[in-house]
This record gives structure tokens, C-alpha cells and sequence, in this order.
């Protein structure tokens, strides 16, 4: 593989990266601020049933674009457009692998104890240690944006990109 192939194809692995990082930043906002603090809200009768649901349908949303984050940012750091620099890869790769080790070591225990029935001390903690992951996939979010605008910058893409026919963006 030539350089050129090997920045393009490193670019193409960032975006990837960016798409999934941004997808799942947003998720985990959106988990952490309305989700998890409703399930004191279910009903004890219920929840079991809704925990069981949740864990099956949150899967099947997040499952696929964390593989992406992971295998994208282990790629990045042998493989990374020339705007993004080793540092920022290895950066890249560590908060993944750690939100990676949360989310199994600690979030899927407190689920399958949530799946048993509704404990409030479990649910607290749910809810507080949460929080890490929030702020890491927020960090990581704003990391791969300033990358994205440097990338962008570095491209000579004006500022006020313009579309066919004239129309631009401001």
C-alpha cells in the first residue's frame, strides 16, 4: 500500500470512527440523562420484564457502532490520516478499550442484577457510575470533532463549502 492509499484509507477509518463516536455520544447522553434515571419509574412488577427488553434492544443499538469505535481506533493508530497524529490515535484507541472495560466490567453486572427485578441501591449506582462513560465519550466526541475540523482545514475546504448550483453552506 502507498502513502497515498494509506492516508486515504486512514481516512476513510476516521470517518468511520467520527460517525460511531458521534452516534454513540449521543446515545450515552440521552441513556444517562432520561433513560437510566427512569427505571425507578417502571413499577417493581414490571421491571424485570422491561430490564430484560431494555438489555435486547440496547444491544442491538449500540452493539454494532461500539465494534466500529474499537476496531476503527486499534486501525487508526497504524493506519491514521495525516491530520491525526499518533498522540491523538493512541488517545483515540485508551478511552475506547476504557469505556469498553466499563461497559462490560461494570455496566453489564449491574444490568444482569437489574434483570433479576428492580434494586434501587443497583439502579444509584447504574445511574452515578454511568457519569464516567458520559464524560469519556464526551471527551472522545470533542477529540475526533477538533480532529475532523483540522482534517477539514487541511483539506483547503473553505469554511463556506459550496454546493453544486451555487447554493452554499454559512
Amino acid at each position: 500500500m502507498n502513502a497515498d492509499s494509506h492516508h486515504s484509507a486512514g481516512g476513510h477509518l476516521f470517518l468511520l470512527q467520527c460517525i460511531s463516536c458521534l452516534f454513540m455520544c449521543g446515545v450515552i447522553w440521552f441513556v444517562q440523562v432520561v433513560h437510566y434515571p427512569l427505571f425507578d419509574q417502571v413499577g417493581l412488577g414490571y421491571f424485570a420484564k422491561y430490564e430484560e427488553q431494555h438489555t435486547l434492544l440496547t444491544t442491538f443499538v449500540v452493539l454494532p457502532p461500539m465494534f466500529v469505535e474499537l476496531l476503527t481506533s486499534g486501525l487508526l493508530v497504524h493506519m491514521r490520516p495525516h491530520f491525526v497524529s499518533r498522540s491523538f490515535a493512541m488517545a483515540i484507541l485508551m478511552l475506547t478499550v476504557v469505556v469498553w472495560l466499563l461497559t462490560f466490567a461494570v455496566h453489564v453486572p449491574q444490568h444482569d442484577v437489574l434483570g433479576r427485578g428492580y434494586d434501587g441501591d443497583v439502579h444509584e449506582a447504574l445511574v452515578s457510575t454511568n457519569w464516567l462513560r458520559t464524560v469519556l465519550w464526551t471527551i472522545k466526541a470533542a477529540i475526533v470533532l477538533r480532529l475532523l475540523h483540522r482534517g477539514v482545514l487541511a483539506s483547503g475546504a473553505s469554511p463556506q463549502m459550496g454546493f453544486p448550483g451555487g447554493t452554499e453552506i454559512r
